[in-house]
């Protein structure tokens, strides 16, 4: 009669959000409380285990059907690592971060580093990623002009015609949008829900693209205005760019470079007015070949205003910002390092020249200050940044110490493929763009693509198994403090369009005409996407023109312009009551996260935390589908009604609420085909943390 009941492991959780872990983010010398959850007097002891040590866990309260243990200590001032073991009688399992096992596994184990803060605001924000030409040309008098100068063997060239698609050749071509064009859309990105603006470079660079920074120093002033505007194109014979007077003119002249910086911080002032935050892109591997440090095109050469650059002089003081191989080779020496060789991408000696590291850790400082003030840096390819990996980590922990030094609520971001655990171990980068736990598993599972479009497995759509095994396994890469400031995309300027994924066509435009990126498309698809997007843990990062129906392959066809005045406004209707619904409950900014329910074509999560659960279900099945989910295990009632919020499915979608009935702690359902709903449960009678 003293026997134990079979051990519920379906009732095990715990997790490292401010729900199980208190504080969440805690600094080396506080005292730290960690809890578990059991099914109610179904154990006999619970450990906490951290390497040789094991601290017994007590049972602080019983509520409804489960039991909850804690334990407290003081924080160490070195990582924690700890699993639990959960005893039940003689039989023993461990409760790791993906949940129960028969032993441990360090991977899935759960970490806590000391001194280790992302900033609150950044906590499931909504960002909007914009890249400035094809957004909104709010200002024609600044556009770059057709011949203004040279790159990469052409003259530029100016778009016309706004809604022309991108040639495949695109980098030298312009349609003008600037950040004139995106002050006048405010109210629209603050109508749709938008709380961070996340840019792609915005510096003085040659490229539409700007990843070729020419001045870090200035923001461009095609993207401003333009107090000087004088000088001759290359035309007539003229042909380097030395000889193009206009774009020396416009990108050199100080009252040009002086005038745009001031316009950018005006226009933060006014983004921070309306709640909202700005995120610049840093690109600090690389440069471009126009950089004012190295002059390879000698527009800076006899301005008589700036040093002699690399390229140009051995005497120049900028001569160790980057590697030359042939040291004999000045003046004009072409000998330099390119970044994966290419001469228009000088690679940046870090690990050579000390003073270029001043430089670096000064603008990026600089820009997070006022009277600038953005509020954090994307960093480009980090991973790639100095000689080897150590200086890399060094780097980055000096980059750290300035950017927070300056502003300590600013966020450090990184573009990284791949695991990032030795970055984001809380002295380097906040978090990362979250391709491995979120992009990827996402697309597979909606669409079987891969992220360029340029693989189709039908066996990876609607596969749940791969989908709950990437997240878990990937997830487990990152502390809670990097997971939720972590920037969760459908797409972005590298990938394809996630709407033409929806498609299945493998290949990229060379491969298609550019009709076909929007050929047999299905909105139904991605309306789940961005549902799973806005409920995810994370920051949900919208791309541009994702949200009115742009379509397009990878780059260059996925910078397509923004289609003003003949946009997909259903979808934009949908965004904007998708991102009202994250608003309106917290629980999916920092709530837990349990995985309810996965079987072909389905899978179902919750959020939920002491005040709130939100249940969300996804059906990529052809025909209705038959589903119970257990629904308790996120901590509603065993007997309560819950009450459906949102449905979408192939013909649209809608916030009419309906009440079901949980029953045993099950909610059974018949879903649409090709549907997603979301649930509400509230006044928890039986949660505790």
């Amino acid at each position: 009669m003293n026997m134990l009941p079979v051990l519920n492991t379906d009732a095990l959780f715990s997790d490292l959000s401010e729900n199980y872990v208190t504080p969440m983010e805690p600094d080396a010398g506080d005292e730290v409380t960690v809890r578990v959850r059991t099914a109610r007097a179904n154990v006999d002891e619970v450990w906490l285990v951290s390497g040789e040590r094991k601290l017994r866990m007590h049972l602080e309260k019983t509520q409804g059907v489960f039991d909850y243990y804690k334990t407290s200590f003081v924080m160490p001032d070195q990582m924690l690592l700890y699993y639990f073991e959960i005893w039940s009688g003689k039989t023993m399992i461990c409760l790791l971060r993906s949940g129960v096992a028969d032993a441990p596994d360090e991977h899935f184990f759960f970490r806590v580093c000391p001194n280790f803060h992302t900033p609150a605001w950044a906590k499931g924000a909504v960002m909007y990623q914009i890249f400035t030409d094809r957004f909104c040309n709010g200002s024609p008098a600044n556009d770059p002009l057709t011949d203004e100068y040279r790159y990469i063997g052409q003259n530029i060239r100016h778009v016309d015609d706004w809604d022309r698609r991108p040639e495949s050749m695109d980098v030298r071509n312009f349609y003008g949008g600037d950040l004139e064009g995106v002050r006048q859309k405010l109210d629209y990105l603050q109508n749709l829900g938008v709380e961070v603006l996340y840019f792609n470079p915005l510096f003085v660079s040659p490229s539409n693209h700007k990843y070729d920074t020419q001045d870090y120093e200035h923001i461009d002033p095609h993207f401003t205005g333009f107090v000087k505007d004088e000088g001759v194109l290359l035309t007539d014979g003229r042909t380097e760019n030395r000889d193009a007077e206009r774009y020396i003119c416009r990108t050199t002249r100080k009252e040009n470079l002086e005038a745009a910086d001031a316009y950018f911080a005006d226009f933060v002032r006014e983004v921070h007015a309306r709640g909202m935050k700005v995120i610049l892109d840093g690109v600090f591997n690389h440069c471009g070949s126009f950089n004012r440090w190295l002059d390879r095109e000698q527009i800076y050469e006899h301005s008589g205003e700036w040093e002699k650059g690399a390229y140009v002089s051995a005497d120049s003081p900028y001569r160790r910002y980057f590697h030359f191989q042939n040291e004999n080779a000045w003046p004009y020496n072409a000998t330099y390092e390119g970044w994966w060789n290419h001469d228009t991408l000088p690679k940046l000696n870090y690990d050579e020249s000390p003073e270029l590291v001043d430089a670096i850790l000064r603008i990026a400082a600089k820009w997070v200050s006022p009277p600038y003030c953005a509020d954090g840096w994307r960093l480009d390819v980090a991973a790639d940044l100095g000689h080897s990996i150590e200086y890399n980590h060094r780097f980055w922990r000096m980059f750290r110490q300035a950017v927070r030094k300056a502003n300590p609520d600013a966020l450090i971001l990184a573009e990284h493929y791949g695991s990032a655990w030795d970055w984001l171990l809380g002295d380097q980068w906040d978090s990362i763009m979250n391709y491995d736990a979120f992009m990827e598993p996402v697309s597979w599972f909606f669409t079987g693509m891969e992220k360029h479009s340029d693989e189709f497995l039908p066996d990876q759509v609607g596969n749940a198994d791969s989908f709950f095994g990437a997240m878990r396994y990937h997830t487990s890469n990152m502390m809670e403090p990097s997971l939720l400031t972590a920037m969760n995309e459908l797409s972005n300027h590298d990938h394809s369009r996630f709407l033409t994924r929806t498609n299945h066509k493998v290949g990229r435009v060379g491969n298609f005409n550019y009709d076909a990126a929007s050929d047999g498309v299905s909105c139904g698809v991605m309306r789940q996407a961005v549902l799973c997007q806005m409920t995810w843990p994370g920051a949900p990062t919208i791309y541009y023109g994702d949200e009115a129906g742009v379509c397009g392959f990878t780059d260059p066809d996925n910078r397509r312009t923004y289609p003003w005045g003949h946009e997909n406004q259903e979808m934009i209707a949908y965004t904007r009551d998708v991102i009202a619904l994250r608003k309106a409950y917290p629980v999916l900014r920092t709530g837990s996260l349990c995985y309810l329910h996965g079987e072909r074509n389905c899978i179902a999560y919750a959020r939920f935390d002491s005040r709130e659960t939100v249940i969300v279900i996804f059906s990529i099945h052809p025909e209705n589908m038959i589903v119970s989910l257990p629904v308790w295990q996120a901590e509603t009632a065993m007997e309560c009604s819950v009450r459906r919020v949102f449905q979408t499915n192939e013909e649209g979608y809608s916030l009419e609420e309906k009440e079901l009935e949980v029953s045993r702690g099950r909610l059974s359902l018949t879903l649409a085909p090709m549907s997603a709903e979301v649930f509400v449960y509230e006044n928890h009678e039986g949660s505790y943390h």
